[in-house]
């Protein structure tokens, strides 16, 4: 095997790992989400174990202790992407990877802490937000492990950059009214968890003035990429990221209006961990465009299939 072919594996491998850490951050959202909408969030009441005496739920705890305790068991799952990522970026040999997969690992067990305080403070919705938005953080980590991993160009700088930021911090800040609004509404994880006291009309009025802000951004980032003949991929990814936030779009209004039920609001967290995703890849897609291919460069293919 050459040391090129070597690399290749190495790398290969490297996205692999970069892969499962992006699903599963992704996953944990609707898994700890499940927790809540069953009302098992204090399933297991205490932390680190999960009553006084034992670390595993006993009879009388119910299905909710299961619920509980099998989300905490995910945490170990996490733990071993975590340690294979950072295993995967350290053969690769280079610094940038490392450095991410360390910054990934870390996430994970501070992730574990404040799941434990949350359960603490009895799921006070302020912690509760916290944690999602932590996880939310981890995969825009993971999005770019992965765009690293093709050796990106040096960072672009321009209005176009400017407005993919943009769309970044606005999509952040849709992501977070909607931890406020998900604090104030009936899904608390427990029956006798206290809410955030804010009006859920109002918060859910100005959740929606947000993404309604985030749509238009992202048509503006998108005409200004096709018009100026940007990289081609950068306007496929926001095209793509368009259409994620139509589709979360209507299944949050479909949500509101039919009383929140359990199933849309899980399908509304996954697509919250998708739509983190989605809008990372723009950013990283439009902050570093691949160069575009000479004339001569991009006929030699042609050229060579009609010499065969």
């Amino acid at each position: 095997m050459t040391l090129e072919t070597l690399q290749d594996t190495r790398l290969r491998q490297a996205r692999w790992a970069g892969w499962a850490s992006l699903v599963a951050n992704i996953l944990i959202v609707v898994t700890g989400g499940a927790v809540r909408l069953t009302g098992s969030g204090l399933g297991c009441p205490t932390w680190p174990r999960c009553t006084d005496e034992s670390f595993t739920p006993h009879g009388e705890l119910g299905l909710h202790g299961v619920i509980e305790f099998g989300n905490r068991l995910l945490t170990f799952v996490l733990v071993a992407i975590a340690v294979l990522t950072f295993l995967a970026a350290w053969r690769t040999g280079r610094r940038e990877l490392r450095r991410l997969a360390f910054v990934l690992a870390l996430g994970i067990p501070l992730q574990a802490v404040i799941g434990g305080l949350t359960v603490l403070v009895d799921l006070n919705p302020w912690a509760v937000a916290l944690h999602l938005m932590l996880s939310m953080v981890l995969v825009s980590l993971s999005v770019r492990f992965l765009q690293q991993l093709d050796r990106p160009v040096p960072a672009a700088r321009g209005p176009l950059v400017t407005l993919a930021w943009g769309v970044f911090a606005v999509g952040y800040v849709v992501l977070y009214l909607g931890t406020i609004v998900t604090g104030s509404g009936p899904h608390a994880g427990d029956a006798d968890v206290a809410r955030n006291g804010l009006d859920p009309v109002q918060w859910s009025q100005l959740h929606a003035d947000s993404v309604f802000l985030y749509i238009g951004m992202t048509i503006g980032l998108g005409a200004a990429l096709h018009a100026t003949r940007a990289d081609r991929a950068a306007v496929r990814a926001t095209w793509l990221l368009l259409g994620l936030q139509l589709a979360q779009g209507l299944v949050g209004f479909v949500q509101y209006f039919t009383g929140l039920p359990e199933l849309l609001v899980g399908v509304h967290l996954l697509g919250a961990g998708v739509l983190a995703a989605s809008t990372t890849w723009v950013l990283l897609r439009v902050r570093h465009p691949q160069p575009a291919q000479p004339p001569a460069a991009a006929a030699e293919p042609a050229l060579a299939a009609s010499l065969r």
